[in-house]
């Protein structure tokens, strides 16, 4: 893309959204949602008045989306380093590479691909307390697998017609039920416990699938009523639909008691106040009684939708790997589901449909998951936080949870947060083909409701609720009726499919490396609320040639809390350390230099923020010598990134700041005095507000910033123009 088309792109951004068309017949259900205006009474959340949610099963980001243009995918430019000193994308099974490849349908029957292990134990493993280096070890091949457009053609333009979450993660770094627990309680863990600082153990916990499964030898097919007996204790802290009953606020969940996989789509089932609820009462019959599709239908005809509604998939309509459905049965599904909810588009312009998964089951994501800082084996915590975290993280004393082999760290390992699942924002106040890139888990959902219903939810901890955002950023309440939408394929054709599927060879990962692929191109992204400064400080030592400890500063001058990684590139056998930082807050820590004086940290945040530093403190220690650093500052109003480069040492330097992308301006020279400095104003207006440069000095080869990221103006943009692998 030019300069040109670049402008022109970036002035439309608030203009009429065209996306594409995709391919295929418009179901006459996504026609009507797309064709419905907004309730605009007032302008704000306010004008939500139904609240509808669909969790559906076992799916990653990058499973499904890490070849759309325009989302943080496999064309992200800062992949984090691997212990091989390889990117991110070549895993390892202990035996051979297997990066990401193309689960081609054409060529095998790569949409019934078996699911993969997905508990405690193996994500655990995986995940390596943020190394990850061997997902398909514990994974399997398939956890490398993934679709491209032509695959899952509903799943891609229901993303361009509404809106796609790239940072939504699922809120525990295990499987089904610890996920949906929290989606429907905000916490999967005791929160009075946590509250005292307590961490808790698996009797107040749920690290693995248990107390949602009654015992299948009391399980009657096409019974229910009947009487459960469930494993495990019943929990005690609120539900969702506990507070919601309180408040006055109508809700019902939509569902087939006797096909719900024996209760684990339903994480209600591990409460207290569902288990021993009985006939008659709220809690029974709108949260344990059979209500269908079609009865969602005739509420939303009659005007009687309740103000939030769950609906709780079969397991064929799930989209869960090996379990009988596949992406295109669960593709019909979904339009089903609009069907329902647009069958009358007064309640339809009222209306906000959030879909998600609860956990990613094995298949790969490249994202780190800003989850708290990981034990060492020293006891001591990898990272900082400016929040205190006692009671955030799971106790685990005689290792039942935990594989043999997983000895990184200790018996206290943290609950999340976990790899990216796909969310998609489906309302007439989302419309448009958006990303959202805002951190997002599971307790986004109650936050949302919070927002929108004046509720409170005391389950979600301290944590979370810092780090996650409430989901508002994905709605224009303001001005909603402006776009115009793509088309969306029909899916009714998912039993050929699926037959058509069965009947080639089985997916299996390539002998040979595949290419990385991601489509080039942008999307409309939306306003984020970070603005984010990390600074690296040496304090020469002036008595003596010893190295000097590298000290990084974290800065939050945003809106929003943030989780900063930092790798050391000349240490990757250690956990990386992670850092959380509040609003209005700050942090220091320090690294020790190799003994030869070299340094290599390398820190990413949400939304491509980066920063790399790359240095020698034994050379800045020497007499004589310069001693270079940046500072960058933002100007959100002049759309202007400012660097200012110092020299605190005895003798004048010369930086040289260099665009690695979205710029073809000449690097540029600037002499900075001895114990001076120099400001650099750099216009990112033409860019979206994205910047990437690196900054290095004459005569010290191993001196190197780089500051990357996307300045935030409270202004929606557009996602970063220098993503994406064309082939």
């Amino acid at each position: 893309m030019t300069q040109q088309d670049r402008r022109s792109f970036l002035r439309n951004i608030t203009a009429t959204a065209a996306g594409a068309a995709a391919a295929g017949t418009m179901p006459p259900a996504i026609a009507r949602a797309l064709a419905t205006r907004a309730f605009n009474a007032t302008g704000t959340i306010q004008d939500i008045q139904h609240v509808v949610i669909l969790m559906q099963e076992n799916r990653s980001f990058d499973h499904y989306f890490g070849t759309m243009k325009g989302v943080r995918g496999f064309g992200d430019r800062f992949p984090i380093p691997l212990q091989s000193g390889k990117d991110v994308w070549f895993q390892s099974d202990g035996t051979r590479e297997i990066p990401p490849y193309h689960l081609d349908s054409t060529k095998n029957n790569a949409l019934l691909v078996p699911d993969t292990p997905h508990s405690f134990s193996d994500m655990q493993a995986a995940w390596n307390q943020g190394k990850m280096g061997f997902w398909p070890k514990y994974k399997t091949q398939y956890s490398m697998g993934h679709y491209e457009r032509a695959d899952i053609p509903f799943q891609f333009a229901l993303a361009e017609a509404f809106t796609i979450c790239d940072a939504y993660h699922c809120s525990v770094t295990t499987g089904t039920d610890p996920n949906r627990i929290v989606f429907w309680s905000g916490s999967n863990f005791n929160p009075a416990l946590g509250a005292l600082g307590v961490n808790c153990q698996a009797a107040d916990s749920e690290p693995n699938n248990l107390r949602c499964w009654p015992n299948p030898a009391n399980w009657v097919p096409n019974a229910w009523p009947q009487s459960y007996v469930y494993p495990g204790s019943s929990f005690t802290w609120d539900t969702i639909p506990d507070v919601l009953q309180r408040s006055g606020i109508s809700w019902r969940f939509y569902q087939d008691m006797n096909d719900n996989w024996t209760g684990a789509m339903n994480g209600c089932l591990a409460f207290a106040s569902f288990r021993t609820a009985q006939p008659g009462t709220p809690i029974y019959q709108n949260g344990m009684t059979n209500h269908s599709l079609a009865d969602l239908k005739n509420d939303v005809i009659n005007n009687t939708l309740p103000q939030v509604t769950w609906i709780i998939t079969t397991a064929a309509n799930s989209e869960h790997p090996g379990a009988g459905s596949s992406p295109t049965h669960g593709g019909y599904y979904v339009s089903q589901v609009l069907d329902a909810l647009t069958a009358n588009p007064e309640v339809w312009s009222k209306t906000a449909l959030f879909i998600t998964f609860d956990e990613n089951d094995g298949f790969f994501d490249h994202l780190p998951a800003p989850a708290l800082p990981s034990y060492k084996t020293d006891g001591l915590p990898a990272g900082k936080s400016t929040i205190p975290l006692a009671g955030e993280y799971f106790y685990d004393p005689n290792r039942s949870y935990l594989r043999a082999d997983d000895t990184i760290s200790g018996t206290t390992r943290p609950w999340g947060l976990g790899p990216r699942v796909p969310m998609y924002v489906i309302s007439p106040w989302s419309k448009g083909g958006w990303v959202n890139s805002q951190v997002f888990d599971h307790t986004s959902i109650s936050m949302f409701l919070e927002k929108r219903f004046g509720i409170t939810m005391n389950t979600i901890s301290p944590w979370h609720r810092a780090i996650s955002g409430d989901l508002t950023t994905c709605f224009d309440f303001v001005s909603p009726n402006d776009a115009t939408m793509p088309t969306l394929p029909d899916q009714s054709n998912y039993g050929l499919s699926d037959a058509r599927q069965r009947s080639l060879p089985a997916a299996a990962a390539p002998a040979t490396a595949q290419p990385l692929f991601q489509e080039p191109g942008m999307r409309y992204s939306r306003a984020l609320p970070y603005e984010l400064q990390v600074t690296c400080q040496i304090t020469p030592n002036t008595l003596s040639l010893a190295v000097t400890p590298v000290v990084l500063n974290f800065a939050n001058t945003g809106a929003k809390a943030a989780v900063f990684h930092v790798y050391d590139r000349l240490n990757l056998a250690l956990i990386p350390r992670r850092y959380t930082v509040e609003p209005g807050k700050a942090l220091s820590d320090s690294w020790t230099p190799a003994t030869n004086g070299a340094y290599d940290l390398w820190v990413l945040g949400p939304n491509g923020f980066h920063r790399h530093f790359v240095g020698n403190a034994k050379r800045v220690a020497a007499a004589a010598q310069a001693n270079p650093e940046i500072a960058v500052s933002y100007s959100p109003a002049a759309e202007q990134l400012s660097i200012t480069l110092g020299n605190s040492g005895p003798v004048a330097c010369n930086f040289t700041i260099t665009p690695n992308a979205y710029s073809s301006a000449a690097p540029m020279v600037v002499n900075v005095p001895a114990r001076g400095q120099t400001r650099v104003d750099i216009n990112v207006h033409d860019s979206g507000r994205w910047y990437d440069f690196n900054v290095t000095v004459a005569g010290a080869p191993e001196y190197l910033r780089r500051i990357a990221g996307r300045m935030e103006n409270g202004q929606p943009s557009v996602s970063d123009p220098a993503m994406g692998i064309a082939r």
